[in-house]
């Protein structure tokens, strides 16, 4: 049924503004959004701000959904949310998002796609005679989120694994295509970048060649960090009787070093006057493991992954991305630069949070919670005339005093137009996720530089407009032919300004301006009374309406 009994909409209304029903008992508040909250305010204390009003709670229900599990709530969902009469109705939404069976493969979905465009790209796996699984990765990813492995044992495994990248391969290890196209060419120079910028948040890309003026490492501890990987090779496996690759094998496998002596292993690298210097692995705190290079004497990605699992730049990087995530803005910018040149916003709440985390036992629900329940999450978007100069994208440190306004991604988007929609429900789920990675494909563009870089046309270019305006799940949304969701709302029980309704609360979890209801009765007369005409053009101006593909 498309409206619950019991519920109208105009009762949804009454309890969005009223803030939902009253209870004398105060919301259940973790200690570590108390701690948030706290500090926050005193930030904007400080700064001379005041934030904006609370967001309304449809509106909030809306944000959470689009940021756990990657879309916007269905209309049922909005308001079996909206009945909760409970103080703690936000608790035990997060909670339900997190912990209900129903939502699990959803948040796993979610979460996995994620962290496989951070450690491969969007476009990893995807490139000509790859030497990434996509699949393989979102495999293992699924896996972790779907069973809340712990983020340290996540990492841990990401930095250390060795075996087969494909699915069904002998000796298969999902973990493996973090580093599969990382370790072979220019001896681990991408895998030095990528495991110290995603998992340590520190940037050393620029300092391989020479000391930079604005990074506190320098081009000695580039390469004692590179000395890690030496010992990593990524073995290609072909099909059977061709020279197609198959997948790749990554193997630890004994470094006799550049200079032919495996007792101690050395790399040599050139300082920018002509002096050639060695390295041997050192980790970032400087301490230093054994120089052998046999891996039965000497581990060195095993050692790595141990000593990463005590370093607190693990703990801070993954709050920082996690904040920046739900808040728009990270404590850093970059979020993924946390060396002494680069200004952290309220960093006692930062530094505080990264050893909540760890003594949390690295569990990410448990984060998302304290973040999601917290009073800066909860504010409008919309700015006031006391906080209009908390502006981070003119340069500004970020204060939170208003949810920063953000578009969303091109798989939430997609998730959020299936399920507003009920589009993309025929077939299995893997051939559900094809049509899905068809759809994305057409915005991704490559760079062929040292760090893989890439870029998305989502944002509002040609591709995306002709794709909103007419593409194919465009097409399917606004379908009126039986047994569509557009031809079930139109034929069912209701006005046609409940109709109208139903939309705008389903695609943006707002009821219409009065305006907006206005434009709806031209457009009935114009269409001469037909319904499902104007429920189609009013779906359609909403799809393509920017509040709908932006998260505020």
């Amino acid at each position: 049924m498309l409206l619950l009994t019991g519920l109208t909409l105009g009762a949804l209304w009454a309890q969005d503004e009223a803030g939902g029903a009253k209870n004398p008992r105060r919301a259940t508040i973790p200690p570590q959004t108390e701690k948030i909250d706290k500090a926050i305010e005193a930030g904007w204390s400080d700064a001379g701000i005041r934030p904006s009003p609370l967001e309304e709670e449809l509106k909030w229900c809306r944000r959470v959904y689009l940021d756990v599990i990657g879309r916007i709530p269905s209309f049922d969902e909005m308001s079996v949310f909206m009945k909760d009469k409970s103080p703690d109705r936000k608790l035990n939404l997060v909670r339900k998002l997190l912990e209900d069976d129903q939502y699990t493969e959803e948040y796993a979905n979610h979460w996995s796609t994620i962290w496989t465009n951070i450690l491969i790209g969007r476009n990893g796996g995807m490139e000509e005679r790859s030497l990434t699984s996509r699949q393989g990765m979102q495999k293992y990813l699924r896996d972790c989120f779907a069973n809340n492995k712990p983020y340290n044992t996540m990492v841990h495994e990401l930095v250390t694994a060795t075996g087969a990248s494909k699915p069904g391969a002998e000796n298969f290890n999902g973990a493996t295509n973090f580093l599969a196209m990382k370790v072979n060419d220019e001896n681990g120079v991408q895998a030095t970048a990528a495991v110290s910028k995603v998992f340590l948040g520190l940037q050393v890309q620029c300092t391989q060649c020479h000391n930079h003026p604005f990074n506190q490492w320098k081009q000695q501890k580039f390469w004692e960090f590179n000395a890690f990987f030496r010992q990593t090779r990524a073995l290609r496996r072909y099909v059977k009787g061709t020279n197609d690759i198959d997948h790749i094998e990554l193997i630890n496998e004994d470094f006799a070093g550049e200079g032919s002596h495996p007792d101690k292993a050395e790399i040599y690298f050139a300082l920018r006057n002509g002096v050639t210097k060695v390295a041997y692995p050192v980790f970032v705190d400087g301490t230093a493991i054994g120089k052998s290079g046999y891996v039965s004497e000497v581990n060195r990605r095993n050692e790595l992954g141990n000593l990463m699992m005590e370093s607190d730049f693990l703990d801070k990087t993954i709050v920082n991305r996690m904040w920046a995530h739900f808040l728009g803005y990270g404590f850093t910018k970059p979020i993924d630069d946390l060396g002494p040149h680069n200004p952290v916003v309220s960093i006692d709440l930062f530094e505080s949070l990264a050893k909540d985390f760890r003594q949390n036992s690295y569990d990410l629900k448990q984060l998302i919670v304290w973040i999601t329940l917290s009073k800066p999450y909860a504010l409008s978007s919309k700015m006031t005339k006391d906080n209009e100069s908390d502006d981070p994208s003119m340069g500004e440190l970020p204060k939170f005093s208003h949810f920063y306004t953000r578009q969303m991604t091109a798989e939430q988007l997609y998730s959020s137009l299936a399920v507003a929609t009920q589009a993309n429900r025929k077939g299995n789920l893997e051939e559900q996720q094809r049509r899905r990675e068809d759809w994305m494909r057409q915005f991704i563009v490559a760079f062929g530089t040292d760090e893989g870089d890439e870029t998305t046309t989502f944002n509002g270019s040609i591709p995306q407009g002709l794709m909103m305006f007419n593409g194919e799940l465009i097409r399917a949304a606004i379908a009126l032919e039986p047994g569509t969701w557009l031809h079930q709302l139109s034929t069912g029980k209701g006005t046609p300004q409940e109709k109208v309704q139903f939309l705008f609360i389903a695609g943006l979890g707002r009821k219409p301006r009065p305006e907006e209801l206005a434009v709806a009765t031209q457009i009935l007369v114009a269409r001469k009374g037909e319904v499902g005409g104007m429920l189609q053009d009013m779906w359609w101006a909403i799809l393509n309406s920017n509040e709908f593909i932006f998260n505020h």
